[in-house]
Order: structure tokens, then sequence, then C-alpha cells
């Protein structure tokens, strides 16, 4: 019977589509609890005040059913009227308590679960913010968004739910098992025939749920991923007509996600039940014992009934233990996904005695530096000697894939190097603690990252204890006042999701701005023009020459506009400086900066030569 449930547990194949996130490795509910019972540590009193209801109530519970005896001996068979009012009576205190009792379990219960969730969702959130950069480039967005959002509340249902659920249920059964055994030990010893049934079949189910369950958990994430990557672009699946191609896509995922959803179902249904079958059976086998010592004169008829309601009361949570067993085995596989999560650690981190940066001036140098990407064995930099004087301006320019951006990454250590060093006004920035150096860095990229909040939080951010005075000085500089003050809500608009709601030439005036309030010594300019128009780059351009002076600045870029000016141009081909110059030094030499440069601006009086190698398509 049991290869049966194996065949009904296994998980069908979805046309060969499998799920796009990876199951997390195996962790016993054990090691759940291990690990997550000390963030219960500021909600443990509550839980106690919580486990101290759980023991009143099956014994007001009892006295319940023992005034239903009262009921049947006293009032029924004799039928004695005389004794019903007090009966009646106790039966309504008994009630009104009981609710009373199960109004304050349950919101208790809610009040500690959710703050509970609250802690562990805010702790998986901020674990987040703590890991490297490399983390979020190899994993999905929409996975690490469903285990924060769904698998995270699993772990209160491990470490608190189940914890009161348990104790509750071994209450119940320990007072219900001695009534029982008070009423007649005969039945009562009969009646415990039952639960090492109800026990070895949930202990079978259980890891077999379990298994159904990591299946389930994974094809929920695979849903969010494709979600996130589809909505996310919307506009450029519009523009192509890959509605279809993507609704397809998140229909494979989503179909699996029903088969992990029906294998997990089967297995709960066939428990539910058999479960259902021994307690059936073993309320019969004690209804033939006991109408035969009813016979016998043993027991009262409303003896032999409060018994057999015992008996349901007292089955109900050996089933209730057992349901708990597999939800519980369930509730570890979605955990899982959350320790896998928080068992990840920053690969660049500071070091334990940081040495102080203070404002830097500036000085930047690297000498013999290579990177390679982890799990990767291509050098994407080799041997890269660059020094930058405080307040001189750098430009680094090459074809796609040279290993400009990635040079930015370094500096502002989302990476270590994989050999050499990178020196700030000396200073190694492996001993610097990134958050300290990211501290003096201001950033404005061809992709500009704005949050979903008003314009005047968007500029903030670049320092968000300036006063209102210096966040216009800011706008001011960026050119950006004047654009901000003729919107409907000047300062206070929502720029939408990614600043959807402005043009890209707001939205880099805004990034201006919030490097500029920042006003840090370091400023890294990456293809900041490379998005926008030729009249919107126009219009960004004098900001940005503003946000330059006075700063150390490395700025990458194919818009030679804001190249021709810098102090010193780098080339970069494959990874590697081939060329280093002013722009009229490299226009002389006449290899890859000048055929970059006039393939923007072709000559018109004599043709440039094609350099030997390495030219190519820039981005």
């Amino acid at each position: 019977m049991w290869g049966v449930v194996r065949s009904l547990v296994r998980p069908a194949p979805v046309d060969g589509v499998g799920s796009l996130v990876e199951v997390a490795p195996a962790a016993g509910v054990r090691e759940v609890f291990r690990r997550f019972w000390p963030d219960a540590r500021p909600f443990r009193r509550w839980l106690w005040l919580s486990l101290v209801l759980v023991v009143i109530t099956p014994l007001v519970d009892t006295g319940a059913v023992l005034l239903f005896r009262v009921l049947v001996d006293r009032v029924l068979v004799p039928r004695d009227f005389s004794a019903f009012p007090l009966v009646a009576a106790a039966f309504v205190v008994v009630t009104v308590l009981v609710g009373a009792l199960a109004f304050a379990g349950q919101y208790l219960g809610a009040w500690i679960g959710e703050h509970f969730l609250h802690r562990m969702r805010t702790r998986v959130f901020a674990h987040l913010h703590t890991l490297s950069v490399s983390f979020f480039d190899r994993r999905r967005l929409g996975d690490l968004l469903s285990r924060l959002t769904g698998d995270v509340a699993a772990i209160e249902n491990v470490v608190l739910s189940g914890v009161v659920g348990i104790v509750a249920n071994v209450v119940r059964i320990v007072v219900f098992a001695a009534a029982l055994f008070v009423l007649d030990w005969r039945l009562a010893l009969a009646s415990l025939i039952a639960v090492p049934a109800f026990w070895a079949t949930a202990r079978v189910f259980a890891r077999r749920i379990k298994i159904a369950s990591q299946e389930v958990r994974a094809r929920a994430g695979s849903i969010a991923v494709v979600a996130e990557e589809s909505l996310g672009n919307a506009t450029l699946i519009q523009a192509y007509g890959r509605e279809g191609a993507e609704l397809a896509r998140f229909g494979a995922q989503s179909m699996g996600s029903v088969h992990a959803e029906l294998a997990a179902t089967r297995v709960g249904a066939l428990f539910s039940p058999l479960v259902d079958l021994i307690h059936v059976l073993g309320i019969l086998t004690i209804l033939g014992v006991g109408i035969w010592e009813l016979a016998a004169g043993h027991i009262s008829l409303g003896a032999l009934l409060a018994f057999l309601v015992f008996l349901a009361q007292m089955y109900q949570p050996v089933q209730g233990l057992g349901s708990l067993s597999t939800s519980l085995f369930g509730a570890a596989a979605a955990a899982e996904r959350i320790i896998e999560l928080l068992d990840e650690h920053p690969t660049v981190t500071a070091p334990a005695h940081p040495v102080a940066l203070g404002r830097p001036q500036g000085a930047l140098r690297l000498e013999h530096v290579s990177f390679t990407y982890p799990d990767t064995t291509t050098p994407v930099l080799t041997d890269i000697n660059l020094t930058v004087a405080p307040g001189q301006t750098t430009a680094i320019v090459g074809a796609s894939g040279a290993g400009k951006t990635t040079l930015l990454k370094l500096l502002l250590r989302f990476y270590d190097p994989t050999a050499g060093t990178i020196t700030l006004d000396g200073t190694d920035l492996r001993e610097a603690d990134p958050g300290h150096l990211r501290a003096a860095i201001a950033i404005v990229l061809q992709e500009t990252l704005l949050l979903d909040g008003t314009i005047a939080e968007n500029i903030l951010a670049g320092r968000p204890d300036a006063t209102h005075e210096q966040l216009l000085t800011a706008a001011h500089a960026a050119d950006a006042h004047e654009f901000i003050t003729a919107l409907p809500e000047g300062y206070h608009t929502r720029v939408g999701q990614r600043g959807r709601l402005l043009s890209g030439g707001e939205r880099q005036r805004i990034a201006i701005a919030r490097a500029m309030i920042r006003d840090a010594p370091l400023l890294l300019l990456d293809e900041p023009t490379a998005s926008l128009d030729a009249q919107a780059t126009q219009r960004v351009l004098t900001p940005l020459r503003r946000l330059i002076t006075g700063r150390t600045t490395i700025v990458i870029s194919h818009n030679l506009l804001t190249v021709t000016d810098a102090d010193q141009i780098i080339y970069l081909h494959h990874g590697r400086i081939t060329e280093t110059g002013t722009h009229a030094q490299l226009l002389a030499n006449n290899h890859h900066y000048a055929y970059l440069y006039h393939l923007h601006h072709p000559p018109t009086l004599a043709s440039t030569a094609t350099p030997s190698a390495g030219n190519g398509a820039v981005t």
C-alpha cells in the first residue's frame, strides 16, 4: 500500500520544463526549530500565557462533558425536571467561559504569530541587504521575493504555532485520557489501542508530504521569477510581440505548480480518510465493549455517553498531532529556503579593524589589478595599472565587454580584485569598511536608479540629513529645479516605479542632483548620457560638468563630448589597458581611440586609417 503512496506523491513531469529555481538543501524540523527558536525570545512571556490558556481550556471542556453525564443520569433517565435549571445554568456558564478562553487564545496566538512573522520577515530582508552584489548577480529576484513574502511564514508554523499546537494536543490527550480512566479503566485501556495506529500513519505520510511541499515551494518561486521578469519588461515584450511566448513560459511554470500541488493534495487526501477509518474502527470497538459493560451493569448510560464524548475528544487531538506532524514537515520544506538565504554570507566584508578614511582627498591607484568573476575562468581585467590624482577626471573607453563597468564595481568594492591592489589616499580598499568607502562616492549610471517615491525623497537619498535649502541648491545645480516646480506637485511629485513617470533626461537630472547633494569627493559616471537623445544630452552635460568640478572623477562614456575634456583617457581592450593619454595625444597615436572618435566625428579632410586589430562596435 505504501508503494501506492510513493507513486502518488511523485510530481508528474511538465512537458519537459523544469523549475527555474533549485530545491533548497534539506533541513529537518529540529534544525528549523533550533535555528529560529532564539528569535522567539521577545514573545516567550506571551507564549507562556498562551500555554496557560491551552491547559485551562480542556479542563473547562471536561467540565462540560461531565455536566452532560449529570444531565443524562439525573434528569433524562429518572425524568426528574427539578435538577434541570441548575444544570442548564451551569451549561451556560461553561459555554461562556469556553468562548472567552477561545477568543483570548485565538487573538493572543495571532498577535504573537504576526509580530514574530514581522520580526522574521524584517530579519531576512535586512540580511539580504548585507549580501554582496555577486549574490544578486546569480540569483533570480522573483524567487527571492517569493521566499521573503511566502516561505518566511512557514517558520512561524514550526517555531510558534507548532509548539503551541503540540502542547495543546498533548494536554488535551492527557486530560481526556485521565477522564476516561476515571469513568471506566477497562474501556480506557481498550481505547488506547488506536493511538499507535494514528501515530504510525502520520509518520509514514509526513516525509512524503515534505517531498511534495519542496516541489510546491520551488514551483511558487519559479512563477514569481517569470512574473517579475515579464511584467518588469512589459515595454520590451509588447514592442517585440512576445506576449504569446511569455504566456507560454508562465503557463508552463503554472502547470508545474498545478502538478506539484496535486501531488501534495493526493497524499493529504489519502491521509485523511485513513485516519477517519482508524477513528471509526476505534469508536465502534469501544461502543461494542461499552454496550456489553452497560448490559452487565458496570457503567451507567450517562457515563457511557460521557465516555464516548471524551473518546471523541481524545481522538481529535491524537489525530491533530498526526496532522500537525505532516504540516510541520511541509512547513519545514519552505523554511529550508529561508535557511538557505540566511546561510549566504557576503563575499565582501569589512575588516575586523577597518582603517578610517575620513573625507578622502581622492588619490586613486590601481597596481597590477586583475579580476575574474566567481564561477568563471576567463579574466575580465588583467594587470591594470592606473593612477588618478585628486580632483582629476579620468575617462575609460573601449569596446563592449572590455571590462569598463567591472572596473567601477571594483572601485565601489562590490567585488575585490582577484590579484593586485586598489588604494585610496594610500589605503588598500580591502582595509576600509565598504560602507564608509561608498559614503565617499557618488554615482550616476546609465540606468537611472530611482525609487517609487517623491522627487524630493529620491534626491535626499544621496544625503538623508540634508536641509531643504541644500535640496534646492542641488536641484538648481543639476538644472532640475525648473522642470520640478512645473510639475503639479513640485518636489512632492511621485516618480513612479523606477522613475517611469518622468522622461529620461528628467530622471538623469534627478540622479545628478542626488549626486550633487551627496557632495562626495569621488564621482563615478557610467554612461550617464547613453540612453538620452541629443537634445536631452545637451541639457544634462552642463550640470554634469558642474558635478565633476573639484572631484576625482572616473567616467565611462561613448559620448566623446564628455570624454575629450578628461585629464587622461584610458582605452581598455579585452580587459587590458592599451592606450593612455589626453584626447589630443590619443588622436595623434591614430589607434583604437582615434578610430572610436572618428566613428562619431568623421574627418572632413582626410581619412583615418583603421587600426590593425581590436576594432568593434561599442555600446
